[in-house]
């Protein structure tokens, strides 16, 4: 397995540094967006970007695993996620299991994890990839969502690239194939306009543009950050469709009890 991951991370570095390398060149670019209010300069409120997950849309599930398995899962683990679990809570038949999520050599059993050599990790990296099984559960489906969108053009760094909701964040832009590449221009120090802490994005400027739309990326990214709901606790498919049993089964409970309890009162007024 781990010859596959090098090749598959050699073919990512190739393809994604390419556009940022040519970053400087192409820096005459189309403004992305932002309103402001008022008389008040135009700023991006990158930290009111929300998920907006549907931990119950199959569908989202699906498309989410698929994503997870072809752009996250050569460097991070959900160690608590079993193959076959995944596969019949999602409604994946085990021929597509096999063919396109399960890794070279894995087995449905296995769990979800990552034979990723720890030499090459912090030699690319500067420290091995986390194990993903309960981000959305420590720090939100919102802020992973920020993260996957958060991707920005710095030179200063190693990766060329920085992140909003992560600054200094030792990933690379893995998904800037898709995006695209863009640049963050930041407001004057104490500028009015940011809330929720972080920087002050008065715009982006796209340096390269990516395979799909913004909407389509936002897409994306919301059925990646789903699953990633979903991995971090597996159990709440089933845990939300008897919730609504248990609270029918205590309405009408209830109307049992208040009947009853109108009958003993009879004999005692």
């Amino acid at each position: 397995m781990s010859t596959r991951i090098t090749r598959r991370l050699g073919v990512f570095s190739v393809r994604l540094l390419a556009p940022l390398l040519l970053a400087p060149l192409m820096l005459a670019p189309a403004a992305m967006a932002a309103e402001g209010h008022g008389g008040e300069p135009a700023h991006v409120n990158w930290q009111d970007w929300k998920a907006n997950n549907q931990i119950g849309d199959q569908a989202s599930l699906q498309r989410g695993a698929a994503n997870f398995a072809n752009y996250c899962a050569s460097c991070h683990s959900l160690k608590y996620l079993r193959y076959e679990r995944m596969a019949k809570d999602l409604g994946i038949p085990d021929d597509l299991l096999r063919k396109n999520l399960l890794p070279d050599g894995a087995k449905p059993t296995d769990y979800m994890m990552v034979n990723f050599p720890k030499a090459d990790a912090e030699a690319w990296f500067g420290k091995l990839p986390p194990d993903l099984s309960l981000i959305t559960r420590s720090k939100g489906s919102d802020y992973v969502y920020q993260f996957l969108k958060g991707f920005y053009v710095d030179q200063s760094t190693a990766t060329k690239t920085n992140n909003l909701a992560l600054p200094g964040a030792a990933m690379p832009a893995v998904l800037s194939e898709l995006e695209g590449v863009k640049r963050a221009v930041f407001a004057e120090q104490g500028a009015v306009g940011g809330h929720g802490g972080g920087p002050v994005v008065e715009r982006f400027e796209v340096v390269a543009a990516g395979s799909l739309s913004p909407e389509k990326y936002d897409a994306f990214v919301r059925d990646t950050v789903n699953f990633m709901s979903y991995a971090g606790e597996p159990s709440q498919l089933q845990r939300n469709d008897l919730g609504i049993w248990v609270v029918l089964f205590l309405l009408v409970f209830t109307g049992f009890a208040w009947l009853l309890k109108r009958e003993y009162w009879r004999d005692v007024h």
